[in-house]
């Protein structure tokens, strides 16, 4: 299993919301680069970043700490957070992003999900956040009609090789990984699934890697001290 140590990005700070709530935000830096490189030296070689302000607002506005992230280190980095045109699709490949995720789009414009896959094949990831077992978008701020589990299925169907899948209810509040949600995820759907959310202590990370999931990302737990990055490295391979 791969470990994705993650970077959320607002006015160019390293953050971290409570919940999803923008109201309850911490910085953690107001150098992500060098967050970023510092999980490279403890030996991570993959990065997820969010622009949370893209994600409720759209577009790319952190995308000058993106780059700097980017020329900073040689991890592969993917990025989600307000995804919602192929303009903003090319401008983050065109700074050497690895991997872009659909969240909102994906839901609400199957036509440029059918087309970004089309463009740019398994670069391309879903977002797919649960809330109350329904899919929510805009930055987590509405819930849509679709239900979790039945929407990855989708997602397969349209051609999506990766899911990043978010309990928000779990996200930065330190109880632990939903691990029902996951195992049903890894069981049901052919796909490379990534666990995210509430990833909280050494044993939620063991868990996931026992179901052979493809990713866990680790948010909150790293910041605070929670989990040791470089005792997550081993225990995940």
């Amino acid at each position: 299993m791969n470990i994705f140590p993650a970077i959320d990005l607002v006015k160019g700070c390293a953050v971290r919301l409570f919940k999803g709530d923008y109201s309850q935000m911490t910085v953690y830096s107001e150098r992500p680069e060098d967050v970023a490189r510092d999980f490279e030296c403890k030996g991570a070689k993959y990065l997820h970043l969010v622009d949370l302000e893209g994600a409720r607002d759209g577009g790319t506005p952190n995308i000058d700490a993106v780059k700097k992230i980017r020329a900073n280190t040689s991890m592969f980095i993917e990025i989600g957070g307000g995804v919602r045109d192929m303009d903003t699709v090319d401008a983050y490949f065109s700074v050497g992003i690895d991997r872009v995720i659909l969240g909102t789009a994906a839901v609400k414009d199957e036509a440029f999900l059918r087309a970004a896959i089309e463009k740019y094949g398994d670069k391309i990831a879903v977002g797919v956040d649960i809330k109350d077992k329904m899919v929510a978008i805009k930055g987590w701020t509405e819930k849509s009609e679709f239900d979790g589990i039945e929407f990855c299925k989708k997602m397969q169907g349209i051609g999506v090789s990766t899911i990043i899948c978010t309990d928000i209810s779990r996200d930065g509040a330190m109880r632990g990984t939903n691990r029902e949600l996951y195992r049903e995820l890894s069981e049901t759907l052919g796909l490379n699934i990534t666990a995210s959310g509430g990833v909280s202590t050494i044993d939620d990370v063991r868990a996931l890697a026992s179901m052979g999931l493809y990713g866990a990302i680790i948010g909150k737990a790293y910041y605070t001290g929670a989990i040791d990055l470089c005792e997550a490295l081993e225990v995940a391979k």
